[in-house]
């Protein structure tokens, strides 16, 4: 196995045992905006020189070492493809296994993953059975990064996040543990609906499009009749068809409404007839 320890510039240093995908498809830094600090099989040695170095440059300091990190040492043996992560056990038995591993990690296509308390949770609430055998059970992963993203607080690749999901800057009062108080938000549970009921699997973007054409007339009869409850119901079904129709063009709901909102942020003008009119 060989492990690189990498540096980008000004933001952070890091190990992996994939630099592609871990620094260009995740994190989005390519070739020459990142260097290569030291390559070797030897875990011990580069788990030294990375909590050195990121003394040394004045980064966040790992709290634990690479090579004490639970997914190079687990006790729990998962399968982790491009889709999903399987765990060696049938759902009823998960929950005991995910307690007993609380903090090991692993890494994903769409990002990394820890299993704390909270996540503990939405794992269980979407695990599911496999197909193929009976002390099988898996989750997906482009779901489970998404939620990491849109509730993970501490580790958001300098502002922005691994799957798509808005940075949560919320702050809580409630407890001394903030991940305790984080719940899914609406578009994370509009997606696992839809994932639930194949929707990525074998829908279209085409067909959502022309869904969406079909929400919006609905929406603009409910408010030309005064119709308020309709109107709601109708501007709701709009959002949910958006939510999946960005999935299904592989970009996230809530990346569409950070663009669009940096667009039309620094934006002047008037009103003009109810409508507003951009100088």
């Amino acid at each position: 196995m060989t492990y690189y320890l990498y540096h980008i510039p000004g933001k952070k240093i890091g190990i992996t045992k994939d630099l592609k995908k871990r620094v260009e498809e995740q994190q989005g830094y390519y070739e020459g905006e990142y260097n290569i600090i030291l390559q070797t099989d030897d875990i011990d040695i580069i788990s030294k020189a990375e909590i050195s170095l990121q003394k040394a440059f004045g980064y966040r300091v790992d709290e634990t070492p690479y090579n004490k990190l639970k997914f190079n040492n687990t006790k729990m043996n998962i399968n982790i493809t491009e889709a999903t992560t399987t765990f060696p056990c049938p759902a009823n038995k998960l929950k005991g296994r995910l307690m007993d591993n609380i903090g090991m990690s692993w890494e994903t296509d769409h990002g990394d993953c820890i299993i704390t308390q909270k996540s503990i949770q939405w794992i269980m609430k979407n695990v599911q059975e496999s197909r193929y055998n009976d002390q099988r059970c898996y989750v997906y992963n482009k779901a489970m990064a998404r939620w990491f993203d849109n509730n993970d607080l501490t580790d958001q690749y300098d502002g922005k996040t691994r799957s798509g999901g808005l940075q949560n800057d919320q702050t809580y009062d409630c407890c001394d543990n903030p991940c305790e108080c984080m719940e899914d938000s609406q578009f994370d549970l509009i997606r696992d609906w839809a994932e639930e009921r194949g929707l990525y699997d074998k829908g279209d973007p085409k067909t959502q499009a022309l869904k969406l054409v079909e929400e919006v007339g609905e929406t603009c009869r409910a408010i030309l009749k005064d119709n308020r409850e309709e109107a709601i119901d109708g501007i709701g079904d709009c959002v949910v068809v958006l939510t999946n129709l960005a999935e299904l063009m592989d970009v996230s709901i809530e990346e569409c409404i950070e663009a669009a909102y940096i667009e039309i942020s620094q934006r002047t003008g008037k009103m003009v007839n109810g409508t507003f009119k951009k100088d």
